[in-house]
Order: C-alpha cells, then sequence, then structure tokens
C-alpha cells in the first residue's frame, strides 16, 4: 500500500508546483513583454539502500517560451518593442544586467529612463539618463536623440544608445526576478542588428485560453491524486480488519 500512497502523495504535490508555474502564466496575461514558462512532469526512482523499487513525480522547467507576442500601436514616443530576436538590456533591483522585451519605458523624476517596472535601462555606458528636453526620440537601432529645451525644432542631439543584445537562447535561461540572464553568468555584447519600433509594444505571449484549460487539466488531475490517496486508505483499513478476523 505504501507504494500506491507515496507515489499519488508525491503526485499531488507536484500537481500543485505546475498549477503554481500555469497560474504565474494566467497572471501575466497582460504584462508586456512577458515570456512564458513551461512546465512538464518526469518520473524519477528513489535511490538509496536496496533496490530502486519507489519512484516519485518531479516537475521541472525544462524551457521558457520565447516565441513574440503580439505587438500594438501604441503612439507614445518612449514605447519600444524589440522586432524579432533579441532583449534590451536593463539592471535588475539586485544590481546585475539583466534581459528583458518590456519595452514600456519612462522617465523618473530624476531623468533616469526606466521600464514600466521600475529597471533602469542601460546604454553603452550604463544607466542611461536623459537631460530636460522639449522632444525624445528612440531610433530604430535604439540610439536615443533629444531636441534640447529652447532649441529649434530640427536640433536633435544623439544622447545615448540603448543596448540590445541577441544571445542564443539555448545560452539563457529565465531567473527568479523575471529577468533573461546568461547561464555562464557573463553579460551579453550589443548586437548591432537587433532593431526595434517606436511607438509601439509588445504583449505577454501567455495563450490565455490554453492556460485556463491548462488549469482545469491540472486541478483534475490533482483530484485524482486525492482520489487515489483516500482509495488507498480504505484498501489498507479493508486489509486490516481482513487480518482481524483471521486471527
Amino acid at each position: 500500500m505504501d507504494r500506491s500512497l507515496y507515489i499519488a502523495m508525491n503526485a499531488a504535490q507536484q500537481t500543485m508546483l505546475a498549477q503554481a508555474t500555469n497560474t504565474n502564466n494566467l497572471a501575466n496575461v497582460n504584462t508586456t513583454g512577458f515570456r512564458a514558462d513551461l512546465e512538464q512532469f518526469r518520473s524519477m526512482p528513489v535511490f538509496g539502500e536496496g533496490l530502486p523499487t519507489r519512484v516519485y513525480s518531479m516537475t521541472e522547467r525544462p524551457m521558457t517560451d520565447y516565441q513574440q507576442g503580439s505587438v500594438q500601436s501604441t503612439g507614445r514616443e518612449l514605447d519600444i518593442s524589440v522586432q524579432g530576436e533579441g532583449f534590451i538590456a536593463v539592471q535588475g533591483k539586485d544590481g546585475r544586467e539583466g534581459y528583458s522585451r518590456a519595452g514600456d519605458l519612462h522617465m523618473t523624476e530624476t531623468g533616469q529612463l526606466v521600464t514600466g517596472t521600475g529597471l533602469a535601462v542601460l546604454g553603452e555606458g550604463g544607466p542611461i539618463a536623459i537631460p530636460p528636453a522639449e522632444k525624445v526620440e528612440i531610433g530604430s537601432d535604439g540610439t536615443i536623440s533629444i531636441r534640447p529645451v529652447g532649441a529649434a525644432s530640427n536640433a536633435l542631439a544623439v544622447l545615448d544608445r540603448i543596448k540590445l543584445v541577441k544571445p542564443e537562447l539555448q545560452d539563457v535561461f529565465k531567473d527568479t526576478d523575471g529577468l533573461i540572464r546568461m547561464l555562464d553568468g557573463s553579460e551579453a555584447p550589443l548586437d548591432a542588428t537587433v532593431q526595434v519600433s517606436s511607438g509601439t509594444l509588445e504583449s505577454s505571449n501567455v495563450n490565455a485560453v490554453g492556460a485556463l484549460v491548462k488549469m482545469i487539466e491540472l486541478q483534475r488531475q490533482y483530484e485524482m491524486q486525492v482520489k487515489m490517496m483516500k482509495t488507498t486508505q480504505e484498501n489498507s483499513a479493508a486489509s486490516a480488519r481482513l487480518m482481524q478476523m483471521s486471527n
């Protein structure tokens, strides 16, 4: 009885973890540039003294879905979306460099260029700061041009360039803070081939309908495992009664 109970108990626990991943995807269906996490189940033998006769389930995140989300026009000069592959370099809250597809940029009161979640956008020399200007333009290559206060309408000055990178997807992973980082801990170099479109934003690539169907599927799997544990308990009780009758 212990084998079936252990398997059912462990499967229920791992189903809850898979549900947490799926729920996180669903919660970010409207998050700009969000990349969905994928999950899968795997059976693993329990090694120890004696033969590995016990097996447990394990939920793992094999990869992140890097497919591009839909691009929507906003007309806002600081909104950008990466065209095709590539990422925008930002500074994480821990100070490390990370990469994101979120192009909902804005300026703080001190002129620092940040993402919608407050992460500093990196340029060629570090975090980008924009002085007071009447107009700010972001070119297709990430170049930031400004028209200083009081300058002529055609007097644009190049200020900095957003660091755009395009590492190989097999060399990156999605960190716990949601940023993409290099597996070896290094920083990806600037890639001049990455292009952005100003006045547009890329939405999340989460399929809301698919996530809802997955939620129902995982819930039914969980209920099945709980029912299996209850059945195992009933069988164990019946076996105990048989043993008492035989005595």
